[in-house]
C-alpha cells in the first residue's frame, strides 16, 4: 500500500513589503487615497514570531472612521500570510498633517 502524499509548504517569510501592500488596500472613507499613502501609518513592525504592531492615526480626532478604520487595518494585516497576530494602536501624537501624504497621493489629490 502506498503512503499518502503530504503537502509540504515552505514557511512563509513575512516582509515589510507584504504588510505595506495590505495596508494599501485600506482606504480612508472620506479621502480616495489608501491609508498608507495618506500618511496615517506611524509605525509598522513585526517580531521574530511574526506578530505585527501598527501604530496609526486619523486625519482628525473626531474622524467618524475612528471606530472602524483600526479594525479594517487589523483585518488587512491578519490576512497577510505568515502573520501570527496583529495589534493596531490608534495614536494622536504627532497630529496628522498633509505633509505626511506621499508624493503619488498628492498628485492623485491634485495637491501638486
Amino acid at each position: 500500500m502506498a503512503e499518502p502524499e503530504t503537502a509540504t509548504q515552505a514557511p512563509t517569510q513575512l516582509t515589510r513589503e507584504a504588510l505595506v501592500e495590505a495596508l494599501q488596500t485600506v482606504y480612508d472613507p472620506e479621502i480616495p487615497v489608501n491609508i498608507y499613502d495618506l500618511g496615517l501609518i506611524y509605525r509598522l513592525e513585526f517580531d521574530a514570531t511574526d506578530k505585527v504592531l501598527v501604530e496609526m492615526t486619523l486625519t482628525a480626532p473626531a474622524c467618524p472612521a475612528a471606530g472602524s478604520l483600526p479594525y479594517q487595518v487589523g483585518e488587512a494585516i491578519d490576512a497577510v500570510p505568515g502573520v501570527t497576530d496583529a495589534v493596531v494602536r490608534l495614536v494622536w501624537s504627532p497630529p496628522w498633517s498633509q505633509e505626511r501624504i506621499s508624493e503619488a497621493a498628492r498628485l492623485q489629490l491634485g495637491l501638486l
